[in-house]
């Protein structure tokens, strides 16, 4: 436990500040919510590399299989795949949940067609970085993807179990919740049951199953290793510091 109130010690000022972010009051006209979505998809897409890599590091994807190590966190992860790329949605398909994100946005009158063409570029080239140099957005969301591309180059599952636990799934229900209060508050007769949807099975999984079991992960790879606890110290405030910029460039475009 000592780690743990160190390292929330270490990142409570980007928290803080996440949870207390000017872009949330900032959202008070579906254009504005429009132009939030479009900056914010790119989180949505890229979370999925993390937890992709954490499967690749952490379960067994490869064949002949053997049962890894970490019977804990393999069930932590194939639990959140399972969620995470093939959850219920409101019309009762199968969905991912970028595909339910980019649906939502479809419906909302959104504009989708940068991170589509991205993920067309990147499908041609295969190289995520010359596709992120392509990308025609705020610089700072391009930092974003790099920062999560980077760590995901690391192979060490313990960074990219930082990345993933401090810099999204604790951070998502208290960040969500704030932004679904000023949805409701704003557009009460707008057609938005899809985002909402999304949002509030965000707040389901992280806050009450994926939160709680991705702590367990950090404590079953870092356990008493000093200098493990100090790379996921750095490593999730690093990743809050990038989400303070994400949030930044979206506020900015809003403003």
């Amino acid at each position: 436990m000592k780690h743990f109130e160190k390292l929330e010690a270490h990142i409570k000022e980007e928290k803080d500040y996440l949870n207390n972010h000017p872009l949330y009051s900032k959202i008070n006209n579906i254009d504005h919510l429009r132009l939030f979505t479009q900056g914010h998809v790119y989180a949505v897409w890229d979370f999925m590399s993390l937890l992709k890599a954490l499967q690749i590091e952490l379960t067994c994807v490869s064949i002949p299989w053997f049962a890894s190590e970490y019977p804990n966190t393999r069930y932590l992860i194939n639990e959140i795949v399972l969620a995470e790329e093939s959850d219920l949605y409101i019309d009762g398909r199968r969905l991912s949940h970028f595909e339910m994100y980019l649906d939502a946005m479809q419906a909302m009158g959104a504009d989708t067609s940068f991170i589509i063409d991205f993920l067309k570029d990147l499908r041609n080239t295969k190289k995520i970085y010359q596709s992120l140099e392509n990308l025609n957005v705020d610089n700072r969301i391009k930092e974003f993807l790099k920062f999560t591309f980077n760590i995901i180059d690391t192979k060490e599952s313990h960074k990219i179990a930082a990345a993933f636990t401090f810099g999204r799934e604790n951070l998502i229900p208290d960040m969500f919740t704030s932004i679904l209060k000023e949805i409701q508050r704003y557009f009460p007769d707008t057609e938005l049951d899809k985002f909402i949807y999304y949002f509030q099975r965000h707040i389901e999984l992280d806050g009450d199953e994926h939160g709680p079991l991705a702590f367990k992960m950090i404590e079953e790879l870092a356990q008493d290793d000093g200098q493990k606890w100090a790379d996921i110290q750095a490593v999730s405030k690093q990743a809050l510091q990038k989400r303070i910029g994400l949030w930044d460039a979206i506020y900015d475009s809003i403003v």
